[in-house]
């Protein structure tokens, strides 16, 4: 059986390919920035005997086609980049960037996306349709490097029928596997604030406008956008995270910065809201006497993975894994610019258990001790080969 020949491969490579991690893990590069790490992609899908083409700047399009290959068209996608987080992790494979580290798990993504491609390609003749192989550069950075694959035709020529994603998750166990159908991860947008006024002594606030306080009001009023205005069974959250302003014990300052982020399930919402943000914080900012500017910087869109097509992936996990190794994933409000994908083309977004409480491994994404149980490679290489065969 074919399931059995991905299951044998995937073994088989497996310690070929955590030397790959190893070696992008020692090796990260920021959004954008990927230039080293596509060219080692592109040398493994060369060594591979796998064409492939610049995407991007920095990323790769690599393509595989099997019997009847304008049968189907299926595309697998892995990001690349890392992120600006000084790694504490003592291992062999520490990064030797510093300050940049692999916390997300992306060096994870692509030796899994390089290892069901080598198996793919090996078994090219046993299965039909096309594979796409996307590696995008910038997920961690707006406007997302998927944005820019799509616009540079990733989706296109011959466009796919569906996407398939995974997500490393230290929360679920090693040899688990989760999937969700619907709306699984949030839209996220940066909101920056600026509150001006001419300043002036903290003992005399008659004869300014205090920007401390009218930024506390703000901040407070802000949160009543979500609280009195959103449908409570959709998730929404407005966080302002940073308050920049001021020096000293006696000074009103003249100036005072905000920035925060807003994520939504609801795309309808999600504006709806933008234009609330925008019309709360101009009646309290000059209400209260002081001048503002706002920027909404839009961000990445709901991951929504598609119901039918999520669902065949999910019965597939079932077959491949067993249905004991395969659970509901949660909804999560972080954010992933696979949303963006999952705007024209059906997608399956899934996450992939690393966590092992035995070995220590139990930190995180976006932490400085983040690692992953490498066994995972093995189990991520075969389930994404085998949903590249079957999917359709």
């Amino acid at each position: 059986m074919l399931s059995e020949k991905i299951k044998l491969l995937a073994k088989q490579y497996a310690p070929e390919l955590i030397d790959v991690r190893r070696y992008l893990h020692a090796h990260p590069e920021l959004s954008y920035q990927e230039f080293k790490t596509a060219a080692y992609v592109k040398d493994k899908l060369t060594e591979f005997g796998i064409p492939f083409e610049s995407k991007a700047t920095t990323g790769v399009l690599g393509i595989i086609k099997g019997n009847n290959p304008d049968s189907s068209v299926i595309a697998l996608r892995a990001d690349m980049d890392a992120l600006p987080i000084l790694e504490e992790n003592d291992v062999p494979y520490q990064s030797i960037n510093k300050g940049v580290m692999h916390a997300c798990g992306h060096d994870v993504h692509t030796s899994i996306l390089l290892g069901a491609a080598k198996i793919l390609n090996e078994l090219k003749n046993e299965w039909e349709g096309t594979i796409k192989l996307i590696f995008q550069p910038g997920e961690e950075k707006n406007p997302g490097g998927a944005s820019y694959m799509i616009k540079d035709g990733v989706l296109e020529n011959p466009k796919p029928q569906g996407i398939v994603g995974l997500h490393v998750h230290p929360g679920l166990n090693i040899g688990q596997l989760s999937f969700k159908k619907g709306r699984v991860m949030a839209s996220a947008d940066e909101i920056y604030i600026t509150i001006r006024s001419k300043g002036g002594h903290a003992a005399a606030p008659h004869l300014t406008a205090d920007t401390v306080l009218i930024a506390s009001h703000l901040i407070v009023g802000l949160q009543q956008i979500i609280s009195r205005n959103n449908n409570p069974t959709s998730p929404s959250v407005l966080s302002i995270c940073s308050i920049q302003g001021g020096h000293t014990t006696n000074v009103i300052p003249s100036e005072v910065k905000l920035m925060g982020t807003f994520r939504a399930m609801d795309e309808t919402w999600r504006y709806k809201a933008h234009a609330l943000i925008q019309q709360q914080a101009k009646g309290i900012v000059e209400g209260m006497g002081a001048e503002l500017d706002l920027h909404i910087d839009i961000g990445y869109p709901t991951v929504d993975n598609d119901p039918a097509f999520t669902e065949i992936a999910w019965k597939l996990a079932d077959e491949f894994m067993g249905k004991e190794h395969v659970e509901e994933t949660e909804t999560r409000m972080g954010a992933e610019d696979f949303g963006y994908y999952t705007q024209v083309i059906p997608g399956c977004f899934y996450r992939l258990g690393v966590r092992n409480e035995q070995k220590g491994i139990v930190h995180q994404v976006h932490t400085p001790k983040f690692d992953i149980d490498e066994n995972a490679i093995e189990i991520g290489v075969g389930m994404m080969a085998f949903l590249g065969v079957n999917l359709r």
